[in-house]
């Protein structure tokens, strides 16, 4: 599927989890999109617009890193980066709800 352009986002998380099929990379994405989202509430709760640099790296250094160290492939970023981003928030709330493991599972990703 690398060479086809998805054409709609129901196509696209099943993709995303594929490109996310080691845990560990799971657990770093977890982690950015965490550190992230307390960067951006500091920077809404200080009114101190400094905290918005530090979420891009906090979300895309991990995530990327994750990628080309863990997981040995190109971030959907580089192809698809609004419905790449909504993702990685998907798939936080989904593991924080207990969902996640379902998803992989359609998406035929081993949760382990």
């Amino acid at each position: 599927m690398a060479d086809a352009k998805i054409a709609t986002y129901r196509e696209f998380w099943p993709h995303y989890l594929r490109e996310h099929s080691k845990p560990s990379t799971r657990r770093i994405h977890f982690a950015g999109t965490a550190l992230a989202t307390l960067s951006v509430l500091a920077s809404i709760a200080t009114a101190d617009w400094r905290f918005l640099p530090v979420a891009l790296v906090a979300g895309y250094g991990p995530a990327w890193f994750a990628h080309f160290f863990v997981e040995h492939n190109r971030p959907a970023t580089f192809s698809y980066p609004l419905w790449s981003l909504a993702s990685d928030f998907r798939m936080a709330w989904r593991r924080l709800s207990g969902q996640l493991d379902a998803d992989l599972a359609e998406a035929g990703v081993s949760t382990r």
